[in-house]
């Protein structure tokens, strides 16, 4: 069954605190690639370093391939359940999409293209003169930050998700044909709840938070 999704206009508040962890989803429900795409969309708009975006989405959407995936995943049942499984992986050669997005960003009127120019080289110098870890952290905290936009906005439209580091990854890029320069950040299942997640508790702010002196 495939529904055409809305966001319901709920305040982000609203959304944060309605997100939860579901591992048992509806597999009759399906997302289709017009409206995964549009989800993704509003995911993209995640802040990342030099804002050279350096995640990559394979999209599992496939009973078949999500079949294959399932040994995978450790047999987590919500991987072939699910509507779909999203890879996020980093790209440890986004360098190359610079040129691409400083050079939208001249014809959007964002900035002159001597600007541009002087950013592209610049930060090329830098994440190709980096060691492999260091360039590692980096796409492993921006894959971070848009993965959980994924989850935010699928749950803005209704959908529920669940991160998943429950994989084995060696596996997974050699099953998958992923090339040596991509890393696999998590995985995300994603469709309709056949089960809500169960409530959770968390730390009060200010058993969390210091100001100006960290004395945790």
């Amino acid at each position: 069954m495939s529904e055409t999704l809305t966001i319901q206009s709920p305040s982000f508040s609203e959304v944060a605190r309605a997100r939860r962890s579901v591992r048992t989803y509806d597999p009759n429900y399906t997302i289709s690639k017009e409206e995964m795409t549009e989800l993704l969309g509003d995911a993209v708009t995640a802040p990342s370093s030099a804002n050279h975006q350096p995640w990559r989405f394979l999209v599992i959407d496939s009973q078949p391939l999500k079949e294959k995936l399932l040994p995978i995943a450790y047999n987590q049942q919500q991987v072939v359940d699910a509507s779909a499984v999203i890879a996020v992986l980093g790209d440890l050669e986004s360098y190359r999409k610079l040129e691409t997005i400083f050079g939208r960003a001249v014809e959007a009127g964002y900035m002159p293209q001597e600007s541009a120019d002087s950013f592209v080289a610049n930060y090329t110098k830098m994440y190709t003169s980096v060691p492999p870890e260091v360039m590692k952290k980096i796409v492993y905290v921006d894959g971070g930050l848009v993965s959980m936009q994924i989850m935010l906005a699928a749950k803005a439209r209704g959908l529920d998700t669940v991160p998943m580091g429950g994989y084995d990854a060696a596996k997974f890029v050699e099953a998958f044909g992923i090339g040596e320069r991509y890393v696999p950040v998590m995985l995300i299942a994603i469709g309709k709840a056949a089960k809500e997640g169960h409530p959770s508790i968390r730390l009060n702010v200010d058993e969390v938070t210091n100001w100006n002196e960290f004395t945790l």
